[in-house]
């Protein structure tokens, strides 16, 4: 028996078990193409075998001729396994299969037909061993050789992305497959220049074992198919293609290279005539973007009727040596931003003006009216319409700072104005005030959620003399500050109302006050807790970032208040 009989029965069974492995895996991106791989080796190594068992000529050369069915499969679900693995399976689409299979599919032709032709062997003769020699190839021979190492090259190629990644389970990966393809290759490549001295029998199936075995680690120990960096980058493409804001980008000569889905329903254009195009003929008033940076103002796309406001950003893309090689467009529509802000003023101006004019003639009329029970309900009721308006413009106000991003305040001075406006208002209210240092700061939109705290507590303290306290303290990047009061405490409704987040017509707040302390607190990038005070009342906790004195109020690392 030959010696490498035992060498090539290894290398089936390393490589059907690989395969059934990886057909098991389905489906996983790449594990159809890789079963298809393994399998193409073990049909290679198998019909070596048998034209080494063969007795007979014509056994011989048959065997050896259907050995191309597993030889110029192995490429082909090389590149394809490439293809899927790495995220590329739009390329490894039934067309394209076909396309790549139609040399394999003809050389596959011209071996069955090797007795009257010379395209694939120009001479071939048996050694006094048995085997089957092939002197010198024809010229397809040369051809598919060619266009075998093209294609595992070009597997190689996608692959070699993987081994510079950052995840350590994707580079190992990386790794196993291009040492796994490269031991049969190179082994090919040297007995095709016959450099190894083994005489007329192609050893590449014997290193096949080699591979099934780096192949099986992986699938096993290294979860070739289990962790797959496929997704990475089609998750990439998915968010630049479907993010809502539109994108536009362009080389370092202003020339569009790419636009996402919603940069082609902003600009109305279509993708194939913008790509390639200069960016000043796709994107109105070009000449007008920065180098870098936001555009100045807002950016009207469509006609004088039709037009929609969007914010402009540029944002420049350069390479691993910093240099410049393009800029991302970023279109982000604020046509609903300017109608709510539109929206807002009118209500302002209803609330400042219109509700508190009404009010105080409803005031002045029940003067005229004999001073009873029902003439001080009406004053009452329209005392506290007139405190609704006002608390309404509080919160509009509260909004518009929080769009500004405020001011950085010193907390101590927000708490002692907050403080002096109570004791104004309820000259009886007995309120302590810890006051912190005078370099704390936070976010200066803060003083209506104090003092909507601070009247909260006194406001609703039916004793004579109501107790407030406010302390401060500081944990880390944390400014906490309570105030707790000796009143009843907050009703349960009340905080129900505020954890749900909304009103119904069954459950609702009695006004704005906790609204606009909950929400001042959430833009400065904060929360606001509820707690019982010992033995009476409500202890109320705001808790939000400190903040440094830079000119965008906002401490390093801290995210934008959001409104």
């Amino acid at each position: 028996m030959n010696p490498l009989v035992p060498l090539l029965f290894v290398s089936v069974a390393v490589g059907a078990a690989a395969a059934v492995l990886a057909w098991r895996e389905r489906p996983e991106p790449g594990a159809t193409p890789l079963a298809g791989l393994l399998l193409g080796q073990c049909v290679w190594s198998v019909s070596i075998v048998f034209q080494l068992q063969a007795t007979d000529i014509a056994s011989k050369l048959f065997w050896s001729r259907f050995s191309w069915v597993g030889v110029v499969v192995i490429p082909v679900a090389w590149l394809l396994f490439a293809l899927e693995y790495t995220g590329r399976d739009q390329f490894a689409r039934p067309r394209y299969v076909v396309l790549l299979s139609l040399v394999p599919a003809a050389t596959v032709l011209l071996a069955a037909t090797g007795g009257v032709h010379d395209l694939l062997y120009a001479r071939v003769y048996t050694t006094a061993s048995g085997a089957v020699e092939i002197r010198e190839g024809g010229v397809w021979y040369w051809f598919i050789a060619g266009y075998t190492y093209l294609l595992g090259l070009s597997g190689v190629i996608l692959l070699v992305d993987l081994l510079a990644s950052e995840a350590v389970t994707f580079r190992t990966q990386g790794f196993a497959l291009v040492v796994g393809l490269l031991a049969p290759w190179v082994t090919n490549a040297l007995f095709i220049v016959g450099v190894l001295p083994v005489g007329a029998v192609d050893p590449t199936p014997v290193a096949f074992s080699l591979s099934g075995v780096i192949y099986l680690g992986a699938l096993t120990r290294f979860r070739l198919l289990g962790t797959s960096p496929a997704p990475k980058k089609r998750a990439r493409q998915f968010l630049f293609d479907r993010m809502q804001a539109g994108a536009v980008v362009v080389d370092i000569n202003d020339h569009v290279v790419d636009i996402n889905d919603s940069g082609i329903e902003i600009l109305g254009v279509d993708a194939c005539e913008a790509l390639g195009s200069p960016a000043e003929t796709v994107i109105p008033e070009y000449e007008r973007f920065p180098e870098e940076g936001a555009l100045s103002g807002h950016l009207t796309v469509g006609d004088a009727a039709g037009g929609h406001p969007y914010d402009v950003t540029v944002t420049r893309i350069t390479n691993v040596r910093g240099v410049p090689i393009g800029r991302v467009v970023t279109f982000h529509d604020v046509g609903k931003h300017l109608r709510q802000q539109q929206r807002l003023e009118v209500l302002n101006r209803i609330l400042r003006h219109n509700i508190r004019t009404e009010t105080n003639v409803i005031h002045g009329y029940v003067d005229r009216f004999a001073d009873d029970g029902d003439a001080r309900v009406v004053k009452r009721r329209a005392l506290r319409i007139e405190e609704i308006s006002r608390k309404g413009r509080e919160a509009i106000e509260l909004f518009d700072e929080g769009r500004e991003d405020g001011e950085p305040k010193p907390l101590a001075d927000l708490l002692e104005r907050c403080v002096d406006g109570v004791r104004e208002s309820h000259p009886d209210a007995v309120v302590d005030c810890d006051t912190p240092d005078g370099d704390v700061v936070v976010a200066g939109l803060l003083k209506s959620v104090f003092s909507n705290v601070l009247a909260n507590a006194v406001e609703h303290n039916p004793r004579d003399r109501p107790h407030v306290w406010v302390t401060t303290r500081i944990e880390g990047d944390r400014v906490l500050v309570s105030v707790a009061d000796d009143g009843p405490g907050i009703d349960d409704y009340e905080l129900r109302v505020l954890e749900e987040g909304t009103e119904s017509a069954l459950v609702h707040g009695s006004g704005l006050g906790l609204w606009i302390v909950k929400w001042g607190a959430e833009i400065a990038g904060g929360e606001v807790r509820f707690a019982e005070n010992d033995p009476d009342g409500s202890v109320v906790t705001v808790d939000v970032p400190r903040l440094d004195r830079s000119a965008d109020g906002r401490s390093a690392g801290d995210a934008p208040p959001e409104v």
